[in-house]
């Protein structure tokens, strides 16, 4: 067999080896950086901080009859013209996130701006009302909030918060004249760099939560024991890895017996195909659903030892899954941490329904962190569709109990 051969099959093994639960496009899209819409969010900050540094420009053109140095303060527009048009352009030209000496330049643009700026403006009263290219540099930081860690654009906006602070105090003679406007502009232009940060990650864990969501949904139509989204595609995998190594045997490109190395390789494919085979004769689809779900996986602790999840419908199933979603998924994007403790059986009893008799499947939910009035009315029906339900209140949770009916395997 050839070194090309081995290497591959040791990658493969490697890789199945070493990646998580969780979905590859879940984990991508945790990532900094990924394009899962973010670029709408970088887009829209050009656009608002393009307008306001025209609107500023205009603003500037006012001051000309009177401006103690119209030429210093022009320079400090082409310096901020030039960075702000410069760092759109690379960012169009490289996407994703914007890279550290990029983030440099982008630091020195600004700074040079304002120091141009308050320089030009200086014996004005009322600096920061009349330095126009700096309050625009500053709105700037607006650009800096899907594309850099938010520590570091807290920090930023906070040195220039401190200059202008500084400058307001070493230039205001007349507070009560010229101080409101200057606060007011400050806070319009600091209040950007604030504020984009936090809606970025928002919308971030947004469409994470609903990406998880859609890929845990597909196990509702899934057999009621299989392996999960992520192992069909590792099993793909080897399963290939063991057609190439066959038909290298076939064909007699590995001539037999095997070598050590090639044999060893053959072995520990074996046995991860044995694994997989295993995992899914014994794993429901209920069990991969919270498994590879990276929020489900942290709040939901599920205890099904006799796999009764996999006698349910796939209407119940859905009802079952939505409602855990419901009452998880919405506070944790909050950061409020609610605990499920979900548990299926033991199932001992049989109903006499008009299709016969069918076995009751007692599900049980117990809730952290979460009163009665508190539980979203579409979670109810959605646990209406898996059963009959009774809730009762315990301390700090909420306890509901259903009859799930199901088909009885020993009939």
């Amino acid at each position: 067999m050839s070194r090309t051969l081995e290497y591959s099959l040791a990658t493969i093994i490697r890789r199945t080896r070493d990646t998580g639960p969780m979905p590859r496009a879940v984990r991508q899209a945790t990532e900094r950086g990924a394009s899962l819409g973010v670029g709408s969010l970088s887009l829209g900050a050009a656009i608002v901080s393009i307008t306001y540094a025209v609107a500023a420009f205009a603003f500037y053109l006012t001051q000309l009859p009177w401006h103690p140095a119209p030429e210093l303060s022009a320079l400090a527009w082409l310096v901020h013209a030039a960075t702000l048009t410069g760092t759109l352009i690379t960012l169009r030209r490289i996407g994703r996130e914007m890279p550290s000496w990029l983030f440099a330049v982008l630091i020195v643009g600004l700074a040079l701006t304002v120091a141009i700026d308050f320089a030009a403006v200086w014996t004005v009263p009322g600096i920061i009302g009349n330095a126009a290219a700096a309050a625009s540099a500053a709105f700037s930081t607006l650009l800096l909030s899907s594309l850099r860690p938010a520590p570091q654009v807290f920090a930023l906006v906070a040195l220039v918060g401190a200059v202008f602070v500084a400058a307001i105090s070493i230039t205001t003679r007349t507070p009560a004249e010229t101080l409101p406007v200057q606060v007011a502009v400050l806070a319009s232009v600091l209040a950007p760099g604030l504020v984009g940060p936090w809606i970025a990650q928002r919308f971030r864990s947004m469409v994470q939560l609903e990406l998880d969501r859609v890929l845990v949904h597909s196990t509702v139509s899934a057999p009621p024991f299989a392996v999960g989204l992520l192992a069909s595609e590792q099993l793909a995998r080897l399963d290939l890895a063991a057609e190439k190594l066959l038909d290298s045997v076939a064909t007699g490109r590995a001539p037999l017996p095997l070598d050590p190395k090639t044999a060893t390789t053959a072995a520990s494919l074996a046995t991860e195909l044995r694994l997989h085979l295993l995992e899914g004769r014994r794993e429901t689809w209920l069990q991969h659903a919270v498994s590879e779900s990276e929020l489900l996986r942290r709040s939901v602790l599920l205890t099904d030892s006799g796999g009764l999840a996999g006698l349910l419908e796939p209407r119940q199933r859905d009802g079952l899954l939505s409602a855990i979603w419901l009452l998880v998924g919405e506070v944790n994007a909050r950061s409020v941490v609610r605990r499920i403790t979900l548990t299926l059986g033991p199932a001992t009893q049989t109903r006499l329904t008009p299709v016969g008799h069918r076995l009751i499947v007692p599900i049980r939910l117990e809730i952290s962190g979460i009163g009665r009035t508190q539980v979203d009315p579409a979670a109810w029906n959605a646990i209406g569709a898996v059963g009959r339900y009774t809730h009762s209140l315990i301390r700090k949770g909420i306890v509901i109990d259903i009859e799930c009916l199901a088909d009885n395997p020993g009939q």
